[in-house]
């Protein structure tokens, strides 16, 4: 496993450069975000959301997570409706995951396989938005959350430690944060609320 620290406010760009070229190379990565650390991996690689999978002991049936640049490049993967995208206006970018409807583009292989949902978010972390724009395409991502484990990991050393021969990469940001995102769903008249994280998600429900 590599291990790059990069400056989690101002990342350097030629180091950005090299964790891009990784992705694009089917590697599997640790990274930090505005939430806790995640696994990521490039969107149309199978083989390493399979390793996904298997490092977080994990079926099909739970859905990983796009990590888009921005709206924009969300209503790609997403079917939004004009009130959806005002609500998604409001919350993003941030520490929130929402599940939508998915557009024809996406392979069903990201879907839910009954409801063809899947969760998109817009990170505010500057390590992730450097790296989506150097990728040009989201990237997949699921909280690292071990099986066993009841918080996501935080902490580079102990990602390296529990996790350092099964993957190939670690972007070293500093400590994250205990919590995963919060998880809202928008497929409906109403969001819904399935898992409260680190982003407020009191006033969603006014």
């Amino acid at each position: 496993m590599k291990r790059i620290e990069i400056h989690p406010v101002n990342p350097q760009p030629r180091l950005i450069g090299q964790v891009a070229a990784q992705f694009q190379t089917g590697a599997l990565v640790a990274l930090p975000t505005d939430a806790s650390y995640v696994l990521a991996c490039h969107l149309e690689d199978r083989q390493a959301a399979e390793r996904l999978r298997q490092v977080r002991g994990i079926d099909d049936k739970h859905l990983l997570t796009l990590m888009c640049r921005d709206l924009s490049e969300l209503s790609q993967y997403a079917q939004v409706d004009n009130r959806q995208f005002r609500f998604l206006k409001e919350w993003t970018p941030g520490a929130y995951t929402f599940i939508l409807p998915a557009t024809r583009e996406v392979p069903r292989r990201l879907m839910h396989p009954s409801r063809k949902t899947l969760g998109l978010r817009v990170p505010d972390a500057p390590i992730v938005l450097a790296l989506l724009a150097e990728l040009g395409a989201p990237l997949l991502c699921a909280s690292l959350i071990l099986p066993g484990d009841g918080n996501p990991l935080s902490e580079p050393d102990d990602i390296e430690d529990r996790i350092g021969k099964r993957i190939d990469l670690l972007v070293d940001g500093g400590a994250g944060s205990l919590e995963a995102t919060s998880v809202i769903d928008v497929t409906g008249d109403e969001p819904v609320i399935q898992r409260v994280g680190l982003g407020p998600v009191e006033a969603m429900l006014r």
